[in-house]
């Protein structure tokens, strides 16, 4: 009997080895067919975003020109815009002044004169409002002025080859009583001297 416990021992132990060896196997080869499936699927997404980023995302060099040439574009397109604005605003226009109709005494003669005239200011567009607004408030004054720089001319300035002189003294005139000196020049639309 004492030999056959250490056979019984020895076959106990064979047995449990037996045992463990066929039930190892069968467990281990699930668990490293998932564990090679798992390290396949990563190994294939890191090479796929190394990938991506190399063939998809731009290097510096083109982030680099990229935000230079939208830089570039964006300033040419504001100064463009602010040039045509500029050109816009320096556009010159005309402003009705009013039309005139004055009997006088021209310095220097006893004969009586009238002279009919539709006088017209120059303005650029940026100052057209501002102009509007002076004229308006100050029409009375301005009318009356213009009305004694034309009678207090002598015959001669009032010939057609000699209005030049009338007319830097009617802006001259103008832009002393409206503020900021808004006219560019003035100009006649309709001119008439007739004796009577």
């Amino acid at each position: 009997m004492a030999d056959q416990k250490p056979d019984a021992a020895a076959a106990d132990k064979s047995a449990d080895k037996s045992a463990d060896k066929p039930a190892d196997k069968p467990a281990d080869k699930p668990a490293g067919k998932s564990k090679t499936v798992i390290i396949g699927f990563v190994s294939l997404v890191v090479l796929f975003e190394t990938a991506m980023f190399f063939f998809l995302v731009p290097s510096a060099e083109e982030i680099s020109a990229l935000a230079e040439a939208r830089l570039i574009q964006s300033v040419q397109k504001n100064q463009d815009d602010q040039d045509q604005k500029s050109i816009e605003d320096d556009k010159v226009q005309e402003f009705k002044l009013g039309t005139f109709g004055e009997t006088f005494s021209p310095v220097g003669t006893d004969r009586q004169f009238r002279i009919e005239l539709k006088l017209y200011g120059l303005v650029r567009n940026k100052n057209a409002e501002a102009l509007k607004t002076e004229f308006e408030s100050k029409e009375g004054r301005l009318r009356h002025a213009i009305r004694m720089k034309i009678r207090n001319c002598e015959l001669g300035e009032l010939q057609e080859t000699q209005l030049g002189l009338l007319q830097r003294r009617i802006l001259t005139t103008c832009n002393h009583l409206i503020a900021g000196d808004l006219l560019l020049g003035v100009g006649f639309n309709d001119y008439q001297v007739i004796e009577e």
